[in-house]
């Protein structure tokens, strides 16, 4: 399963030239207007910066080689009160299974953790304020099992809103050797052993 971060919480899935395309954007801070090609589009919640279907051109049907699950949960720790609904999307394809925790803003119940399961790879939000923060975050991480951890929905130099962090809070609970930075945004999922940080690079 191949992976390309587009920035935000967006991300390129595909496997069999099969593409998805989880929580487009619009209106995020430095990020230039998105413009994608996918068979199919997933969104978290029905917020601007992650349900922009319009940046999405939506290429001929075919049968799908993923399977998704989702899992619902809230964007704040008040039961959605402040921000509505979460939908965590699990991602399987090639034996490789993927979560997409979209803007979660909470601890997850044991229940939650249940129907989820392990998962070789977290796509997280870490920046805080929407969303768990960095602290938060890898608490969500550490209560899923670990596996392969790639950060999303944080700051970045002059990318990303003003009133989220960047990646050092989130860091901090990882050992140098544990955090990989890549060169490029395109990255592979694949069965995770050791619990290990993935940051793709900016896509332009």
């Amino acid at each position: 399963m191949k992976l390309t971060w587009l920035g935000h919480s967006c991300f390129l899935i595909e496997e069999d030239g099969y593409r998805l395309i989880t929580d487009p954007y619009t209106e995020v801070d430095g990020y230039p207007p998105l413009h994608a090609e996918a068979h199919e589009i997933l969104c978290s919640h029905d917020h601007f910066d992650h349900n922009y279907t319009q940046a999405v051109t939506v290429l001929p049907k075919r049968e799908s080689p993923f399977s998704i699950r989702t899992v619902s949960s809230f964007h704040d720790d008040d039961g959605g009160a402040l921000r509505g609904p979460n939908t965590i999307h699990i991602i399987e394809a090639g034996g490789v299974t993927v979560a997409h925790l979209g803007d979660l803003g909470h601890q997850l119940s044991p229940e939650q953790i249940s129907k989820i399961g392990k998962c070789d790879m977290l796509l997280i939000p870490v920046g805080g304020f929407f969303t768990v923060d960095g602290d938060g975050a890898a608490q969500v991480a550490q209560m899923l099992g670990g596996g392969t951890l790639v950060p999303m929905h944080y700051r970045i130099g002059s990318y990303g809103f003003p009133k989220i962090s960047g990646l050092e809070p989130f860091l901090a609970h990882f050992a140098p050797e544990q955090v990989h930075r890549l060169s490029e945004n395109s990255f592979t999922a694949e069965k995770a052993v050791d619990t290990q940080v993935v940051i793709p690079a900016l896509p332009f």
